[in-house]
């Protein structure tokens, strides 16, 4: 019954900047771990970036400095602004979430959205 939507994606030349946003619909838990991956043609899924509850973030190292990801609670909304954007950064993104307060020890994500195109030109 939880679904997770995607929005903001688009095209964008590099060095530029874009907002994703993730509004999850019939989400019922207090707290959450939320997450964003990117998948590129031909290339394995990568975990960008987490965020819990009380807003403790880690990203993967490719984008540290740029990207920022963030959770509204009250709005159930999960956020990841990408600053200086690179060709390499161009990719489906998916956001996805876990009922956890904390985002420590969480290995699997039950809820996945339908992903946002990102794509980053020359």
């Amino acid at each position: 019954q939880v679904q997770l939507v995607e929005s903001g994606g688009g095209s964008v030349q590099a060095g530029g900047s874009l907002r994703l946003s993730c509004a999850a619909i019939g989400y019922s838990h207090m707290w959450y771990c939320g997450a964003w991956f990117r998948q590129a043609p031909g290339k394995e899924r990568e975990e960008v970036a987490r965020v819990d509850s009380d807003g403790r973030a880690t990203y993967t190292d490719s984008v540290k400095g740029r990207f920022t990801i963030s959770q509204d609670n009250a709005k159930n909304t999960l956020y990841l602004q990408m600053n200086s954007l690179k060709p390499e950064d161009t990719a489906m993104y998916y956001c996805a979430a876990a009922p956890y307060r904390t985002c420590a020890y969480v290995r699997e994500f039950p809820y996945w959205g339908q992903g946002t195109q990102v794509t980053v030109s020359s």
